[in-house]
């Protein structure tokens, strides 16, 4: 992306952020023993939102949301505003929002923080760990960090597209469309746990987790470990010398996987 970015890419980067990035929260805090700990017995409704700088329905001031739902430290990640969350980190703007996530350190209002302390310590520890790990510019030396970090870029980029595409970006749209029913999937050979896909039809799309198991994926970007996956996804290996190798097999016509490249690597963009 361009430094000049038009409204319209703002706007997109803040759906990738909130819709796809914050998501992944839950697979790095469940995995990490110190953050799982960190929310132990905690209940409450955590939400992060930046204003749009319009009006809503309801005459109050417009925002883009997703909050997490803390049951005695199990979470839940929903899409969208919560009515009444017992924390919420707010910015001021989207380009606020999209700025701390880009590492611009534009502290947003924290409502409800004092009587939430312990909460917020939690979920600040949580932030900071996943803008670490999706910060990474090589792959982790730790097996278990690199598995880690191939589910939350396959969950990412999965949900990346859909949302993008249902937030009528033209790229993803176009796509979608020409879309009669297929399946495209991530996977690592052997490590069915980190798989994701994308379930498009008609100008529809539905990102999930796990594998596709109904029948063969349309597509599939198979990898033949957790480190030829981040070889790819973080741009340190050579996809031609990667696919000569079999490190990266393309389950279906070559095309097909250019097209899913263009849109991950978009979506990579946003999310940067």
């Amino acid at each position: 992306m361009s430094e000049e970015k038009t409204q319209e890419d703002i706007r997109y980067q803040t759906i990738v952020f909130l819709n796809a990035v914050v998501p992944v929260l839950k697979p790095i805090i469940n995995e990490t023993p110190a953050l799982k700990k960190a929310f132990r017995g905690k209940t409450g409704v955590v939400q992060i939102s930046a204003l749009t700088g319009e009006l809503g329905d309801d005459g109050h001031p417009g925002k883009i949301a997703t909050h997490l739902i803390v049951e005695e430290g199990e979470i839940e990640v929903k899409l969208g505003e919560h009515v009444a969350p017992n924390l919420e980190l707010e910015f001021a703007s989207r380009e606020d929002l999209n700025g701390f996530f880009t590492g611009d350190l534009k502290l947003p209002k924290m409502k409800g923080a004092l009587s939430n302390m312990r909460l917020l310590v939690a979920i600040v520890r949580s932030l900071l760990k996943m803008s670490a790990l999706l910060g990474a510019t090589e792959p982790p030396d730790d097996p278990d960090d690199q598995a880690l970090l191939v589910k939350c870029m396959f969950y990412l980029l999965t949900s990346g597209i859909s949302q993008l595409n249902k937030a009528k970006h033209p790229l993803f749209r176009d796509w979608a469309i020409r879309q009669p029913d297929r399946v495209y999937q991530l996977t690592v050979v052997g490590r069915e746990d980190l798989d994701a896909y994308i379930r498009v039809k008609g100008g529809r799309s539905k990102a999930v987790r796990g594998s596709y198991t109904r029948s063969k994926p349309f597509f599939a970007m198979a990898f033949d470990s957790t480190r030829s996956a981040l070889g790819i996804l973080l741009d340190v290996d050579d996809m031609i010398q990667s696919t000569v190798q079999q490190k990266i097999v393309m389950q279906g016509a070559p095309e097909y996987g250019a097209e899913l490249g263009e849109l991950m690597q978009t979506v990579g963009g946003y999310a940067k």
